[in-house]
């Protein structure tokens, strides 16, 4: 059953008390997360599910990221695509797995107006298909990590995990419509599902296609940061750290069948943000010299102004952000400046993405 470039799970070992899977764990927050996991449950096999494209994985993940614990005995990479049905089952035959913790995703909400299908696919499909395999394998723990922005924007009322959901990308809606198929399990098979819906997240190893990490890299290479209409849209901003620690107290006291919002009450404009960072990398000394490394571009089609969210639910299991925003960013910032110029493939992401029409 295997395909070109694609390992078959071999099996497990038996010694495990659990065996976790986590998908799209080359990504950037599923990296921390694996990490995190691997060193703290040595009694945990966690496998880490990807996808190749060519010799590579995915545009946006690198096995960089797990490093740390690439030679650790209780850490497994298994190369496959979670829309392939046939290899799917085949993983949860072979190796047994006990927790399911489901990051692999398209996120790029600009790539998302352009490839609006191929989001659907991966989003909705994927996860349909994980969720599946899951059910029949009788997985005791199904954890679908999920986005703010299925809410939709709001100016001033705060989103509980009770507020309808109304995306307005391709992304969101993506998101929005897997979440859909994993609260089914729930409802009609009392499958035991968890939904996490997080703020924006930050932090060191993440691709220069999310806001942070863009702004940080365009300002290193000379170049000013763009910033998509007025910037007066305003983002919650959660240290990778923190959010790491919030999937490991769902994991450990989620219910079933619930829904935990991540967030934190930290908020910055865009415009704001580019200009803190600039001052920090670029040392400027007047509001006018700070302009200067600003560049304003054609807006979204539609582009959310706020995502405030009540995080009550998740602090009422023990998880608050504790990392400040101005240690995390200064942590994120540091790193770059010592990392990024090994990343050979980030370039492109530094370009916009065209900005087309919705659902194209």
């Amino acid at each position: 059953m295997s395909a070109p470039g694609r390992e078959e799970p071999s099996g497990p070992p038996g010694s495990y008390a659990k065996r976790v899977l986590v998908t799209g764990g080359a990504g950037f927050i599923a990296s921390h997360v694996i990490v995190s996991l691997v060193e703290d449950y040595p009694n945990y096999l966690i496998i880490n599910l990807d996808k190749i494209l060519s010799l590579k994985l995915d545009y946006c993940a690198s096995l960089k990221n797990l490093e740390p614990v690439s030679n650790k005995q209780n850490y497994k990479f298994i190369q496959g695509d979670i829309c392939d049905s046939r290899f799917v089952k085949l993983l949860f035959e072979v190796e047994k797995i006990d927790i399911v913790l489901h990051f692999a995703a398209q996120t790029h909400v600009d790539l998302s107006f352009v490839r609006a299908f191929e989001f659907t696919y991966v989003n909705v499909y994927g996860t349909h298909v994980l969720v599946s395999a899951a059910y029949e394998a009788r997985v005791e723990k199904f954890i679908y990590v999920s986005t703010d922005e299925v809410y939709g924007g709001s100016l001033d009322q705060e989103f509980d995990e009770s507020s309808p959901k109304q995306p307005t990308n391709p992304y969101a809606s993506s998101k929005a419509a897997a979440e859909c198929f994993v609260q089914s399990y729930w409802e009609r098979y009392k499958f035991p599902v968890v939904i996490t819906r997080s703020s924006n997240v930050y932090g060191p190893h993440q691709y220069p296609e999310k806001v942070i990490p863009k702004f940080i890299s365009l300002l290193q290479h000379g170049r000013k940061c763009c910033i998509h209409g007025s910037g007066l849209q305003r983002r919650n901003f959660l240290y990778a750290a923190d959010v790491v620690e919030a999937f490991l107290t769902v994991l450990r006291k989620g219910e079933p069948g619930e829904i935990y919002n991540i967030g934190t009450n930290f908020e910055m404009s865009v415009v704001q943000l580019a200009k803190e960072l600039i001052q920090l990398i670029k040392e400027t000394s007047s509001e006018s010299e700070t302009e200067s490394w600003v560049d304003y571009v054609h807006d979204r089609p539609h582009n959310d102004m706020r995502y405030p969210m009540k995080s009550e639910k998740i602090h009422s299991l023990g998880w608050k952000p504790k990392v400040p925003w101005e240690e995390g960013i200064k942590k994120t910032v540091e790193w770059y400046r010592e990392n990024f110029h090994n990343w050979k493939d980030a370039e492109k992401a530094l370009e916009p993405f065209p900005v087309q029409p919705p659902f194209m």
